[in-house]
């Protein structure tokens, strides 16, 4: 009876849990009754505030969420919560300390990083408090930024996700700038033709006020808004009258801050280089977008320029050994050459710069600029391959005579690598994103070095001190060069400011005599905000120039930076937010994410994400020791019947154990049909059934949880991949070329993610064997055997080359090429592959074998055409592993056999 009761209960649940992942409409249990975003930006400096007010609308206490998106530009700099009339203030301390403090609560399964990165431009801050029933929580988090003038104009982006339709809905921006505002647009997701009447503009000499009111009702009915309300950004872009060629200077509290912009100076022709990788992970979509966008930029180029084109691979090849005019003629010989492009061959890109130096060191021209431009994708896997002597290289070729730009395409490029040999070199480094705008992308960056109008610009203050960066090499129309300082004597009534630079090959200079007590500058109620810019412009500078500085002169300026961290509570790369909760001082920390980082995984829609802790004793497979109290997260809704036939319902709870560090719960997987499947599908260990009731929580069985990898296919001429799911453990077939006799297979861990060991075959004699400890490589006669921990180094026979970097293991054998990356990530280490390049017009054969997919959305449904067959799908992030940074990536995630056109036996293997 007790056995039959057990299964009851859980085939009542599966019904249940099933139906919910139909979109049915839920009482929500959270009420945001209130969400007030307002932006102050005053001189450029603009200070956002987000406030959340939220209700528990239920007789019981949960956890309510708060996550905002800000500008990756941008330090946060307050974080508040109130409850019930008790306010919790976040707390900026220095890094180590804050670690300390949290590892004293990290054992109770508390997760720190409550920011993390997400896109191109914005990161994600993300928490939550559990509210007592019907009480009340507000949340008010502030960050600031300087914006920074492209192309011409100033750019405020604010991100508004609240993630309900929200009664109480105001966005307010209030723009003051002293010399006026030349013009004023609002662009964006949420400024689409259903909300443009809740949008509302207004104009003085020297303000602007935007206001964004949208009724509950167009929160739900916009392009880019839904069941969950808006989700969109609002874009306004400015620029401001510039009457005085020296510059703006403002003076507050001690503090100036001058803008210099100058537009009555001619352009300078220029010399430009553009080195272009074309190695075969450049194949495919990245190497035609960048023929598309090197066309685009060669017709952009002004006939008193000169030009060069160098593309490499482990060969260097310049379209012409000298720089010439961009004549018509020459432009369309040129663009034949770019049209000609192919991807292959390996990466050497020290050569390739030095040849690009050497181009224009050769032909020197006076009255020019000169500019180096590097497009990569990867890291240098052919002749010089050891960074810290190409950048000696590069830096002794260049000797700052003209600036370096690197453009680092995509995330498998070593991005740290690229930034500091671009800043050595007077330039600075831009991702190019792998997108459908990629190209876009590329042009974005040319157009603004397009246009150079002074070079060698030095910057001088009489009575200003603890200035920020006041040398510069460029400056490009459309840009603003910024300094800031402090005055050396507040007493004083006036301060002199002197720019000399050069153009077109003669000295100009520029003075200015400014007083140093105005108060018609700054609003009484902004004045503290010059002082904060200063502030931050100064630890904004510091942070970069750390990869460029050594010994007691970087540990001098990394105290700098910290120090005016702390005093003006900005989350930095050197500081961390903690945030102390009211339930038994929990403890979350806040960093600040590193440049592609990874995203986190949202919460799935329709769950409010309650927590329990209970001890569990003797339970195989949890975390934890016998009687330890393990905090879980539920994970789906169910009803049974009482144990032992006793009559009535009870809800049930299925949770997972929360100090695991994976997605908080199961997608919703197309291929999953009943509750055995569900348990058995990805991202799981051990969940366990929960009987909630009057009383407690407690225990009544766990069930051991299969896990799956998720792998991910790019997909032409769509921005999402595909996604599917390939069940553990396996021994699979990875990729396979019989005419080349090439072969890759692999294990996956047991229970836990990705691979612990991969095996490559090449010919009849060489054999590759990887694992999570050692790699070892016969080749008939000889074994080679290296450790993941050991310095770089490289291993070459007929045709097969090994690259041993950083937790990467780049194997060339033919013409396939795969890297192998090391994961260590969050205690568990394993392995997972990445193909960069592979034979073309040939069948391969494999889990890895398609290149790309195809497929076409059918509108408004979930489905997708995929080989002329309808295939339900849905919406899903999963973390591609095949990059070093893990980002997170929507996918459209589909079964095995739809994408696959098998089943994964046909991938299997008995032996690797």
């Amino acid at each position: 009876m007790m056995d039959r009761a057990v299964l009851r209960l859980i085939l009542l649940g599966v019904f249940l849990i099933s139906a919910s992942s139909q979109p049915v409409k839920k009482k929500q249990n959270v009420d945001i009754y209130s969400f007030y975003i307002n932006s102050t930006v005053t001189s450029r400096y603009a200070t956002t505030v987000i406030t959340s007010r939220v209700a528990n609308t239920v007789n019981e206490s949960q956890e309510i969420q708060f996550e905002v998106k800000i500008p990756k530009n941008a330090f946060i700099s307050k974080f508040r919560m109130t409850i019930e009339g008790k306010i919790y203030d976040g707390v900026v301390k220095e890094k180590q300390e804050a670690q300390q403090q949290y590892s004293r609560a990290v054992s109770r399964g508390e997760s720190a990083g409550l920011i993390k990165s997400v896109g191109r431009t914005l990161e994600d801050f993300k928490t939550s408090v559990t509210v007592a029933a019907f009480s009340k929580v507000t949340f008010e988090l502030t960050y600031e930024e300087l914006l920074k003038r492209r192309l011409g104009k100033y750019e405020l982006l604010i991100n508004a996700q609240p993630m309900q339709p929200v009664a109480d809905f105001k966005m307010d921006v209030h723009i003051q700038e002293k010399p006026g505002i030349s013009f004023l647009e609002v662009k964006g997701d949420l400024s689409s033709d259903d909300l443009a009447n809740a949008i509302k503009t207004t104009r003085a000499d020297k303000d602007a006020w935007v206001t964004f009111y949208p009724t509950r009702d167009q929160q739900t009915k916009c392009k880019s808004c839904g069941e969950n309300g808006l989700n969109g950004d609002l874009l306004i872009t400015y620029d401001v009258e510039r009457p005085n060629h020296q510059g703006e200077v403002m003076v507050s509290n001690g503090y100036f801050v001058h803008y210099f912009a100058p537009s009555d100076v001619p352009r300078i022709p220029k010399n430009v280089v553009f080195i272009i990788d074309r190695s075969g992970s450049m194949n495919g979509r990245k190497i035609h977008q960048t023929r598309l966008a090197l066309l685009k930029i060669l017709s952009d180029l002004d006939e008193d320029d000169h030009f060069g084109l160098i593309t490499f691979d482990s060969e260097v090849k310049t379209w012409k050994n000298e720089l010439l005019k961009a004549t018509k003629e020459n432009l369309e010989i040129a663009k034949s050459f770019v049209k000609e492009i192919r991807d292959r061959g390996a990466t050497d890109i020290n050569a390739a710069v030095l040849a690009g130096v050497d181009m224009i060191n050769r032909h020197p021209r006076e009255g020019t600029a000169s500019i180096l431009i590097l497009l990569t994708d990867g890291d240098p896997t052919s002749g010089e391959t050891n960074i810290e002597r190409i950048m000696a290289n590069v830096k002794e070729a260049i000797g700052l005579k003209f600036p370096l730009y690197c453009l680092g395409f995509g995330y498998d490029v070593n991005f740290d690598f690229l930034t500091k040999m671009s800043l050595e070199n007077g330039g600075v480094a831009r991702r190019i994103y792998e997108d459908s705008d990629a190209d876009l992308q590329l042009q974005g960056f040319y157009d603004e070095v397009a246009v150079p109008l002074l070079t060698d610009i030095q910057l001088k203050y009489t009575g200003g001190t603890n200035l920020t960066k006041t040398s510069f090499s460029l400056y490009f129309n459309g840009s603003e060069i910024v300094v800031s300082g402090q005055i050396t004597d507040n007493s004083v009534e006036s301060f002199t400011t002197e720019v000399i630079a050069v153009s077109k090959g003669s000295n100009v200079t520029y003075h200015e005599t400014v007083m140093a007590k105005d108060p018609s500058d700054v609003p009484s109620e902004n004045e503290d905000f010059m002082p904060r810019l200063w502030a931050y412009l100064t630890v904004k500078q510091i942070l970069e120039r750390q990869v460029l500085l050594k010994g007691q002169e970087k540990e001098d300026e990394k105290k700098e930076a910290l120090k005016l961290s702390l005093k003006y509570q900005f989350v930095t790369s050197l500081t961390s937010m903690v945030v102390t909760k009211p339930q038994e001082d929990e403890v979350e920390v806040a960093d600040k994410p590193k440049e592609g980082g990874e995203e986190p995984r949202p919460p799935v829609p329709g769950y409010s994400q309650h927590h329990f802790s209970l001890s569990q004793p003797g339970l195989q497979g949890q975390p934890g020791q016998p009687g330890q109290p393990i905090h879980h997260r539920v994970i789906g809704h169910g009803f049974g019947y009482g144990r032992r036939g006793k009559p009535g319902r009870q809800r049930l709870l299925i949770t997972e154990p929360m100090l695991l560090s994976r997605p908080a719960s199961p997608p919703a997987d197309p291929g999953i049909h009943d509750f055995s499947d569900m348990l058995f599908s990805s991202y799981g260990q051990m969940p366990t059934i929960l009987r909630e009731s009057a009383d407690a929580v407690l225990p009544t069985m766990s069930i051991p949880r299969v896990r799956s990898n998720r792998f991910l296919l790019p997909s032409a001429g769509q921005s999402k991949p595909l996604c599917f799911d390939v069940p553990a453990p396996q021994k699979l077939r990875l990729l396979q070329d019989s005419a080349s006799e090439f072969s890759m297979n692999g294990q996956f861990m047991t229970r836990r993610q990705g691979f612990s060991k991969i095996a490559f075959h090449y010919k009849t004699n060489h054999h590759l064997t990887i694992s999570t400890s050692s790699i070892r490589y016969q080749d008939g006669q000889s074994q080679v055997e290296f450790l993941w921990d050991q310095e770089p180094t490289q291993h070459n026979t007929e045709g097969v080359s090994l690259i041993l970097r950083s937790n990467e293991m780049d194997v060339t054998m033919g013409n396939t090429r795969v890297v192998i990356l090391l994961h260590r990530k969050s205690g568990e280490v394993f392995l997972w592959p990445a193909v960069r390049q592979q034979p073309k017009d040939v069948g391969l054969m494999g889990i890895l074998g398609k290149a790309e997919a195809s497929y076409e959305e059918v509108q408004g449904s979930q489905t997708l055409k995929i080989m002329d067959q309808d295939v339900k799908a849905s919406l899903e992030d999963v973390t591609d592993y095949t990059l070093p940074s893990t980002p997170v990536i929507r996918c459209w995630l589909v079964p095995f056999q739809a994408v696959m056109q098998g089943d994964i036996s046909d991938f299997t293997v008995t032996r690797l």
